[in-house]
């Protein structure tokens, strides 16, 4: 057995008392005579995997990737000196984007870039969990484009051949593989509304300073419980992980976030919800609905946030069955993106867009006022 092999970086076979070699994901070990400890063959394996957890190593014996001297064996097999081992460890695919046929909202598109009018539910980008059913995959085969992986080399794909910018569009680190061709900025997967994708690098680059420096115009809509005091202001606070609850964010001290700044306008109020704009000065992640829940109003319907239960009023049974229904109808926040605006990075024209929030979101709003009451501006 050669010790020569296309091995990861982080292995190294001279490190190891053992003729080994390991190509790719597959090691083949000679167990040396001074290994007379006897370790679990799960535990040994790991030495030549410093990138993979002994709990992933387990989960490939257990789908039988693992031979000992010909013959399968259990995790807790003993290793002994002149085993020969022959071990795959199981990877997922690397992630990657290719089109696929989903009907798009484009409002306006040119050869630099693109405005779609992202549907509710639908997540921007692939990465774990969300390897297809994308916007991204769906830009790909609106602009007949090509696949793109998390695993291509940067000079091996193109600009031309992939139809959508390439800047930052592969991962800047193996840990964090997302495959975003095209991406300027996001929206929540529960997040409807309007989004920019450049088809360029050389108008990317442009928008994404745009963003970096505050002169984007962004208006989000949104129905939270609740009615803000005073009616219009202004929301500051730092956004960090929340450490109670690792899933979410939450304001935290300044030094433990990012500082966020939320422009906020109340245009409707009923009996204990209200219709609410806001203005991004800032882009945090859930940066609305945490600043709206820091102040007691979070989003109605925002399962993350505590939108989907009663927050004002009575607790009767028939209430809850009420906002059940609506809860039903827009099973995600009520947040839309109703208005973006930005300088065109080629004709440097200042481009606006409007789009109305989708359906559902206005059905709820109808029920709202038949059941609560209609205030004062309709939105």
């Amino acid at each position: 057995m050669s010790n020569a092999a296309e091995i990861s970086d982080s292995f190294d076979p001279d490190r190891y008392d053992a003729e080994v070699c390991r190509e790719e994901n597959v090691v083949e070990v000679v167990v040396p005579e001074t290994e007379t400890g006897g370790p679990r063959i799960d535990k040994y394996l790991t030495r030549f995997y410093p990138e993979a957890s002994r709990t992933k190593i387990q989960r490939a014996i257990k789908k039988g990737h693992l031979k000992v001297n010909g013959a399968d064996v259990k995790k807790s097999y003993g290793v002994e000196p002149g085993d020969e081992i022959v071990f795959r460890l199981i990877r997922k695919p690397p992630m990657q984007a290719e089109p696929e046929a989903i009907p798009l909202d484009v409002v306006h598109e040119d050869d630099d870039l693109l405005v779609v009018n992202k549907p509710a539910g639908m997540v921007v980008h692939p990465a774990p969990g969300h390897r297809s059913g994308t916007l991204v995959h769906a830009l790909l085969h609106h602009v007949d484009g090509g696949e793109v992986a998390a695993d291509d080399e940067r000079d091996e794909v193109s600009e031309d051949e992939v139809g959508l910018s390439l800047v930052n569009a592969l991962p800047q680190s193996p840990d964090h593989p997302v495959v975003r061709p095209g991406i300027v900025h996001r929206l929540d997967k529960g997040t409807s509304g309007l989004l920019v994708v450049a088809k360029r690098g050389r108008a990317h680059q442009p928008l994404a300073e745009q963003f970096k420096a505050h002169t984007v115009d962004r208006r989000y809509r949104a129905i939270v419980w609740g009615h803000f005091a005073p009616s219009d202001g202004t929301i500051e606070g730092a956004i960090g992980r929340d450490p109670h609850h690792r899933q979410r964010m939450a304001v935290v001290p300044e030094d433990e976030g990012k500082w966020a700044r939320t422009h906020y306008e109340t245009v409707e109020t009923h009996a204990h919800t209200s219709v609410v704009e806001f203005e991004l000065e800032t882009g945090r992640t859930h940066q609305i609905r945490v600043h709206a829940r820091a102040q007691g109003h979070p989003l109605l319907g925002d399962p993350k946030y505590g939108g989907q239960r009663v927050r004002y009023g009575t607790q009767s049974g028939t209430r809850r069955t009420f906002y059940d229904q609506l809860f039903e109808t827009l099973p995600h926040p009520a947040l839309h993106a109703y208005r973006l605006g930005f300088d065109h990075p080629t004709t440097e024209e200042r481009l606006r867009f409007e789009a109305d929030p989708p359906p559902a979101w206005r059905r709820v709003l109808r029920e709202l006022r038949q059941e609560e009451g209609a205030g004062t501006t309709d939105p």
